[in-house]
């Protein structure tokens, strides 16, 4: 039963933070069992003046295209030609597909990363040694194959009644895994067929699946996307093929109109809010208000390789910047939620949630999963204000030097990482 002694933060709600300046933390077996002030008592680590959160949650984010970030090839449609999927097709060798899922994944734990919503490539087999490498790593993951069928190179397409069949055998071998789940994703309307989509749909209800796709990224994508299904809106083309739903992780947003939002809230849908990719593809910025004035879960994608960090720090204050463009300001501790427990919550790891079955998600707190992340924050900085701002604006902070998932340690960088992570 490891005891920790840190400087301690983690959220409460949207609103409210828990911070001790001098707190421990006492781990047992995987779950957290006191968090609170320092008591005097003896601790098995001193961890200070280090500063101990819960692991981030990354709602969005690519394997295969880890090696490519600042590939500024954009926008949208132009970046997945020229640099996107020429880098995807190579991932139709296996030995190249391990080799990038090791250090992506070591990448994700390096970033505090303990919870992902992760993109394959359509590669099933590439999928599956993804899984392997987040499983012996420790992670907790939902991830998938992007589905593409239609208007695709034709290295990447791989039909229905191929790709199905794999899908489903990739979530039976990994059904009940504590850790890990298998989702549906079709990569996007353009390149899927209403076959495809329909047949994703009704895989995603027969399996309990989670489904996530993209959405209302760019304008010219919205009206090729409109015109191709003859659609009021983007979302009505996911709605009619029963895409949309409480377990639908949509990301983007950026250009909804107002039926569509309040048609996300009607269905509970989640949104994957990547404010660094939207601004390096000059693709938008998200209205965050209108997500917050309809209570629409939100979780933060890094959208790797077009988002240009893993680190969730990192996404979060780009969602400040995008939330002042777009005329609401953000608290800090609003921001924190949604890396860490709002994020875990979105993804079906709250306390009503699944949760692999290991306790809830995304807070310090007794009875949830032992998931954190220590950061190398200077001893000058202090209270609850202080810690907020150097965790979440200081970009020149060292990242986390150490990560656990379940109380096990999946990271410490002393540990000699891997070169090659996208973190």
């Amino acid at each position: 039963m490891p005891t920790y002694r840190a400087r301690v933060l983690s959220p409460r709600s949207p609103e409210a933070v828990d911070y001790w300046e001098d707190g421990v933390v006492v781990v047992e077996g995987e779950l957290i069992a006191e968090v609170g002030p320092y008591d005097g008592l003896p601790v098995d680590e001193d961890l200070r003046p280090g500063l101990l959160t819960p692991g981030f949650v990354d709602a969005h984010v690519h394997y295969p295209q880890s090696r490519i970030v600042g590939a500024a090839s954009g926008p949208l449609l132009e970046w997945l030609a020229r640099s996107v999927f020429p880098q995807e097709q190579r991932f139709a060798d296996d030995g190249y597909a391990r080799e990038v899922a090791d250090s992506f994944v070591e990448g994700l734990a390096r970033a505090g990363t303990t919870l992902a919503m992760i993109y394959g490539s359509v590669h099933a087999s590439a999928t599956q040694i993804l899984l392997e490498a987040l499983e012996a790593r420790g992670l907790r993951a939902i991830a998938g194959p992007v589905l593409m069928d239609v208007d695709s190179p034709e290295a990447l397409i791989r039909p229905p009644e191929l790709a199905l069949p794999e899908l489903e055998a990739l979530a039976e071998r990994w059904r009940g895994h504590p850790r890990l789940q298998v989702a549906v994703i079709p990569r996007f309307a353009l390149s899927c067929s209403v076959e495809m989509m329909e047949a994703a749909a009704e895989l995603a209800r027969a399996r309990d699946l989670w489904v996530s796709t993209h959405i209302s990224e760019n304008a010219d994508e919205i009206a090729l996307t409109c015109a191709r299904f003859q659609a009021q809106d983007y979302l009505e083309v996911y709605e009619r093929h029963g895409l949309i739903h409480a377990r639908t992780v949509l990301a983007h947003c950026i250009h909804f109109s107002p039926s569509e939002w309040e048609r996300m809230a009607e269905a509970q849908a989640v949104v994957a809010h990547c404010p660094d990719s939207n601004a390096f593809l000059g693709s938008g910025s998200m209205p965050v208000g209108e997500v917050l004035a309809r209570d629409i879960p939100l979780a933060i994608g890094s959208d790797v390789a077009a988002g240009r960090s893993l680190s969730i720090p990192h996404g979060l204050a780009h969602a400040y910047d995008n939330g002042l463009r777009t005329g609401t300001r953000l608290d800090p501790r609003r921001l924190l939620w949604w890396g860490t427990a709002g994020g875990a919550q979105a993804l079906g790891h709250g306390p009503t949630g699944t949760g692999g079955g290991l306790g809830a998600v995304g807070r310090l707190a007794p009875g949830y999963a032992a998931d954190m992340a220590l950061h190398p924050v200077p001893s000058y900085v202090e209270g609850e204000d202080g810690a907020l701002g150097a965790l979440l604006f200081d970009a020149d902070r060292p990242r986390p030097t150490r990560t656990w998932v379940a109380g096990r340690e999946v990271y410490s960088a002393g540990a000699g990482a891997a070169d090659g992570g996208a973190g």
